[in-house]
């Protein structure tokens, strides 16, 4: 019986190892989103943790207190903690963009492994009619290949007849 043997087989394979680096490069594009959603996250924290620390600071300052050490102590603080939160807010800003950026790194990872799978399973549909067609030329072979042995039989039947 002869062997099926697709002429475009090749194709194929690079149409799945394609498809393979486009997975790759979606995952990596996934994690790099998520490690900056991480760093956004983080940054918000702690702008908020700097903010507790102010309120905490001014709640403990009253207006009564004389100007000593402490007073002055404590506003240095709420002046460093001002400042971390503007450089916090700085930050957010910063990696807002990184994050934006990084989701676009994702959309077009994805559109690329979308696109490959495609393109593969196009192959592969070429790949599956080719062979339902070998398949019918065989069984077409194999149905001369009866009717011949038939038409032997019965010709041999005859002369035996006649």
């Amino acid at each position: 019986m002869a062997k099926f043997v697709y002429k475009m087989q090749s194709l194929l394979n690079i149409k799945e190892k394609l498809e393979d680096q486009a997975k790759t490069a979606f995952g990596l594009a996934k994690a790099v989103l998520n490690e900056e959603e991480e760093k956004l996250a983080e940054f918000l924290r702690k702008k908020n943790l700097y903010i507790e620390q102010k309120r905490e600071t001014m709640a403990s300052i009253s207006p009564n207190m004389s100007e000593g050490s402490s007073v002055r102590q404590q506003l240095i603080s709420l002046n460093q903690l001002e400042n971390a939160i503007k450089t916090m807010e700085l930050r957010i800003a910063e990696q807002i963009l990184v994050v934006r950026q990084a989701e676009k790194n994702v959309q077009l990872a994805q559109a690329k492994l979308e696109n490959a799978m495609k393109e593969r399973k196009i192959q592969e549909k070429l790949r599956e009619h080719a062979l339902e067609e070998f398949l019918k030329e065989m069984e077409a072979a194999d149905q001369q290949e009866i009717n011949e042995l038939v038409t032997f039989r019965f010709g041999k039947a005859k002369e035996r007849e006649n």
